[in-house]
């Protein structure tokens, strides 16, 4: 699957844009704050229905602008085409079309155009609160996988009713509306579960693949996936723990507590990795996450490098461009701010490329 034709208009600080791209590999070059990561930030919301750097939707909108509009369309291998469409008004609902249709639900959305997103902002998959890599189990599970994002949104809204219910006084809760919201919990949890513990299993060999190539070193990564599903029953340990969340007014059992912790030769790596390690441990991590969506879904995903050669050795960054100008790789868009960098990075690519600069929001084709 490739994007053929992006348009944009009042996107953060893109006042207006028609994009024609390569099928292969799409660079863009500028400064800092010029609007690289706003234009990348672009193509993965159409992904996602959301922005990867800023969760609040109106926040996209240019300043002096009362709306934008994001529109892509796309072709996939079997030539069948797709137009996603996207319209924000300030103080109005958002707009979300696939091929002039609106949908009903936005998670409908997810998983028809399949997108691996990597930035510096991943660091915090290692450095960051473990939300943040339950997010990223929950966004790579449900782009190949409708049940688990049903079940994520069925617990979630559980869990949000569960809790609301916990804040009244003890005397006020209705225990049989309670029941029913810890049944719904565990029917989904239980799916939720299920599901990260066999990605996590059968990620993990393809991300010591990853991080041995790019390191060109012997050392193993892995993962301990820590969830208080691991053993006992959940409709027990819910009961057993109903009365100490009636006091402290919210849930604090369930997989929303879950944690993924990383391991570089069997310790923490945010206690143990070094900056360059801690860099190639999230990128050799989303690597494996392309090539484990490009295996198990129907279409080739579409991979974004969002500034991540700045602060690697030569070595490593060689290693990134020999593995992403594999075949398996489809369309890549990548930015930089070193234009000599990027042309030796093209040199080594060999395949057909567009080159972009960005300035003030304003990309030009090279």
């Amino acid at each position: 699957m490739i994007l053929t034709d992006l348009s944009i208009i009042n996107y953060k600080n893109i006042a207006q844009a028609e994009l024609n791209f390569s099928p292969k590999i799409n660079c863009f070059i500028g400064n800092n704050g010029m609007g690289k990561t706003n234009l990348l930030d672009a193509v993965y919301y159409l992904s996602f229905c959301k922005s990867y750097t800023n969760p609040v939707a109106t926040q996209i909108i240019k300043h002096d602008a009362d709306f934008c509009m994001l529109q892509g369309k796309y072709v996939f291998e079997d030539s069948s085409q797709e137009e996603i469409y996207s319209g924000i008004r300030r103080r109005q609902k958002k707009q979300f079309k696939r091929n002039k249709k609106e949908y009903e639900r936005l998670s409908d959305h997810i998983g028809l155009i399949p997108l691996v997103m990597i930035s510096p902002a991943d660091s915090d998959l290692i450095t960051g609160a473990s939300d943040g890599r339950r997010r990223f189990m929950d966004i790579a599970i449900s782009q190949f996988e409708k049940e688990y994002l049903r079940a994520l949104v069925k617990y979630n809204k559980a869990l949000q009713q569960r809790n609301a219910l916990l804040k009244n006084d003890e005397e006020l809760i209705d225990n049989t509306l309670l029941e029913l919201w810890e049944d719904q919990m565990v029917e989904s949890g239980e799916v939720i579960h299920k599901r990260r513990a066999e990605f996590i299993q059968k990620l993990t060999p393809i991300f010591n693949d990853f991080y041995n190539r790019v390191s060109r070193s012997t050392e193993n990564v892995s993962f301990d996936y820590i969830s208080q599903l691991n053993d006992g029953d959940f409709k027990s340990k819910m009961i057993a723990n109903r009365q100490r969340d009636m006091i402290i007014g919210h849930t604090a059992t369930g997989i929303h507590r879950d944690e993924l912790e990383m391991l570089l030769d069997g310790f923490p790596i945010k206690k143990v990795g070094s900056q360059g390690q801690n860099k190639t441990y999230f990128v050799s991590l989303k690597l494996a996450q392309f090539k484990y969506l490009l295996e198990t879904g129907e279409t080739t995903p579409i991979l974004v490098l969002d500034d991540i050669f700045d602060r690697l050795d030569s070595s490593r960054v060689e290693e990134i461009v020999k593995l992403v100008s594999e075949p398996e790789f489809g369309q890549i868009f990548l930015s930089d701010t070193n234009r000599e960098s990027l042309d030796r990075i093209l040199e080594r690519l060999n395949n057909d490329s567009h080159l972009y600069s960005v300035v003030d929001g304003e990309i030009k084709l090279i």
